[in-house]
C-alpha cells in the first residue's frame, strides 16, 4: 500500500510539474511572437492554433523524456526550462533559414502551410533533444 501512496504521491508531483512547464512555455511562447498567440486561436486562426499546439506538444514531448531520465524533480525542471529556451531558439532560427517570409505574420494570416511546417520541425527537434536529454 505504501508504494501505491508513494506512486501517486509521484504522479501528482510530475503532473504538477507539467502544469508549471507548459504555462511557462505558454508565457514565454506568447512573448516570443509578435501576435497574440490566444486572440489568434480565439478567432478562430487555425494556424495559430496548430503553432501553439506543437510549442506545447513539443515540452510535453521533452518533459516526458527528461522525466524518465532525471534523478530529482529539481533536475528534471531544470533540463524542462532548457527545453523551453531550445524550442525558443528553434523558432527564431527557422524564421531566420526561412527569409522570404515571417514566421510569426505568415502564422498570424493563417497559413496553413508554414504552420504544418513549423509544427513537424518543432515535433522532430523536440524528439531528438529529448533524447539527448535523458
Amino acid at each position: 500500500m505504501d508504494e501505491l501512496v508513494q506512486n501517486l504521491i509521484n504522479i501528482g508531483i510530475g503532473l504538477l510539474i507539467l502544469l508549471v512547464v507548459l504555462t511557462v512555455g505558454a508565457f514565454v511562447f506568447g512573448k516570443l511572437t509578435k501576435f497574440d498567440d490566444s486572440k489568434q486561436i480565439a478567432q478562430g486562426n487555425q494556424a495559430a492554433g496548430i503553432y501553439m499546439g506543437s510549442k506545447l506538444l513539443g515540452l510535453c514531448i521533452i518533459v516526458a523524456m527528461v522525466s524518465f531520465s532525471s534523478e530529482s524533480w529539481v533536475t528534471m525542471l531544470i533540463w524542462s526550462a532548457i527545453g523551453i529556451v531550445i524550442l525558443c531558439l528553434v523558432y527564431v532560427v527557422f524564421d531566420l533559414l526561412t527569409p522570404r517570409f515571417k514566421v510569426c505574420e505568415q502564422i498570424e494570416q493563417g497559413n496553413m502551410a508554414v504552420a504544418q511546417l513549423l509544427r513537424s520541425v518543432i515535433i522532430g527537434v523536440s524528439i531528438v533533444i529529448g533524447t539527448f536529454l535523458m
